[in-house]
């Protein structure tokens, strides 16, 4: 159903007695005046509507004293308003009457708009059903006064929060009706509370508490939420189909908790919708837990769970011992995911988010077991697993659901590999060869500033331009470089960026502590306790490297 148009909007004064000039004639019944009061309220929160043309949205209208308010003053210079009221479903006189009223009122505006004579949920369904198809859906101000009773006011809440566009004010009347008591199913505030519960973290309250009314302004983006077979083909194909989230996993140490945070954040600064993150450990400590929950405290859909990494993960080959190490945690977590994880994207704690992840988890993985990116270092593998395309196991989208299935000859693999070059890295690529995906090096982009100039056939193969702008960066190669490779002048190093040398080479460093700084973390670059780390570990290395160096000469001697 189209809005009234501006042109086919005509009064109903008496041409005889009135012009231009002369206030509209509006039928409002003197003695149900509730809305007055609020009007400067209001007003003083029209200027946070940023939209030219503003599209309001109001459920509970009655004979139009606040939709012409809206009309007048918020629409001023051009808008629209839907009003949704069932006006006793026209059966009855008073309701005819209530649905003639508004509708005169509402002409004499001469401003666009349109009246759904229903009840709230159908009518807010018929709205739903049409926005999904909208080339521009949503409203920037929602007042719903449809009903005092508790469930109702939820309700309607709910419906209309998916019609809300990000910024939208959002009117709850009679939070503080007095006809009932406040903790009453037939009060409207009890219905709101809860709603402001379930939507925690998604609105910013204008209203104080003393306040009839609730105020709030949206902060998060539209999301309807759910399709209807009769538009199903052409919201699914501009909208995309409602997403049950990424399911991200870390394998990790209380050593690697401040990069995993930086993962972490920077995960949730660049991806949209929801995320649950899985962070396995066998020693995280709760110091450490806290802070890491600190970097999904202000995103509401991105959750955290920590899952205990046991020394032997469940196999189907329990005499056969599974290696020790903290390496090989990529591994040791697929049996341990809960069962409704079918896919996940895990990745090691030493990697910077910089894309949205939604494109590498929508990839299709084509009937593969995993999805991967050639290894830069050894595109073509070494010595303890044979020649053959080989990837790096940093970024891995997994599906789950097969590498289960297969996990007693995975266990066997990783046995055998337990003293191989990269350990875990080789046992996956043996396990999966021809079995894998080859994903674009934008999603795991390694030895960049190093050992990724040093073009050779096979490097270049790879197509290293799509590092140029990546999505994720891994920062490859040890945390702390021995005072040899720290002083030998041909090799660029490929460091941590928490490393007491850093990762002086690569572009991205400087970004990661850009992110670091905004978690709990915050502060811990300068601080005494780095500092003093970073000595330590320097003397560690001038330690080892002098006796390595005694240890030359003697031999030669």
């Amino acid at each position: 159903m189209r809005l009234q148009s501006r042109k086919h909007l005509k009064t109903s004064h008496n041409n005889s007695q009135t012009n231009e000039m002369q206030e509209p004639q509006y039928r409002f019944t003197e003695s149900q005046d509730w809305f007055s009061p609020h009007k400067d309220a209001w007003r003083a929160v029209f200027g946070r509507v940023t939209a030219s043309s503003p599209r309001v949205l109001e459920i509970g209208s009655w004979e139009g004293r606040s939709a012409v308010f809206l009309l007048t003053e918020l629409c001023r210079n051009d808008g629209e308003l839907v009003c949704v009221d069932h006006f006793d479903l026209l059966q009855t006189e008073a309701g005819r009457g209530r649905y003639a009223a508004l509708q005169h009122n509402l002409s004499l505006t001469g401003k666009p708009h349109r009246i759904i004579d229903d009840f709230s949920v159908p009518g807010l369904m018929t709205l739903l059903r049409e926005e999904m198809s909208a080339a521009r859906p949503g409203f920037d101000w929602v007042y719903i006064d449809g009903s005092h009773e508790a469930d109702d006011t939820f309700l309607d809440g709910e419906l209309a929060w998916r019609l809300a566009r990000k910024g939208a004010i959002f009117v709850f009347d009679d939070y503080h009706w007095n006809l009932e008591p406040e903790d009453s199913i037939r009060h409207p505030k009890r219905g709101i509370d809860g709603f402001l519960v379930l939507h925690a973290g998604q609105y910013t309250r204008l209203s104080s508490d003393d306040q009839y009314q609730m105020i709030l302004q949206k902060t998060t983006d539209m999301r309807i939420g759910f399709l209807m077979k009769d538009n199903f083909a052409t919201t699914a194909a501009s909208q995309g189909l409602p997403k049950s989230g990424i399911n991200v996993a870390l394998a990790i140490d209380d050593g690697y908790a401040i990069a995993a945070a930086v993962a972490i954040r920077s995960t949730v600064i660049h991806t949209r919708g929801p995320v649950t993150f899985y962070v396995f450990s066998s020693d995280l400590s709760d110091v450490s837990k806290a802070k890491l929950e600190q970097c999904v405290a202000d995103a509401i859909d991105k959750t955290i769970r920590f899952l205990d990494l046991p020394a032997a993960p469940p196999s189907p080959l329990a005499d056969v011992p599974f290696p020790a190490g903290p390496s090989w945690g990529k591994i040791a977590l697929i049996p341990i995911l809960p069962e409704e994880v079918e896919k996940v994207l895990y990745f090691d704690a030493d990697v910077l988010v910089r894309g949205d992840l939604n494109e590498i988890w929508d990839t299709d993985l084509r009937g593969k077991t995993l999805g991967a990116v050639p290894d830069v270092g050894y595109p073509m593998g070494h010595e303890d697993v044979g020649r053959m395309k080989y990837f790096n196991a940093g970024v891995l989208l997994m599906d789950v659901v097969r590498l289960r299935k297969d996990f007693g000859s995975l266990h066997a693999q990783c046995a055998k590999m337990a003293n191989s070059k990269f350990k875990d890295q080789d046992a996956l690529n043996m396990h999966c060869r021809d079995d894998w995906l080859c994903l674009e090096m934008k999603w795991n982009a390694q030895g960049l500033g190093t050992y990724a100039e040093d073009v050779t056939p096979e490097r270049a193969a790879l197509g290293l331009d799509s590092m140029v702008e990546p999505c994720i960066i891994h920062f490859t190669g040890v945390m702390h470089p021995s005072m040899a490779e720290a002083l030998e002048p041909f090799v660029k190093l490929s460091g941590k960026p928490w490393g007491y040398l850093g990762a002086p080479h690569n572009p991205y460093c400087e970004e990661w502590w850009h992110v670091c700084e905004k978690t709990a973390w915050k502060g811990w670059r300068t601080s005494a306790e780095r500092q003093l780390e970073r000595l330590l570990e320097m003397e560690e290395a001038i330690q080892v490297g002098v006796k390595a160096f005694r240890k030359k000469i003697t031999d030669l001697h």
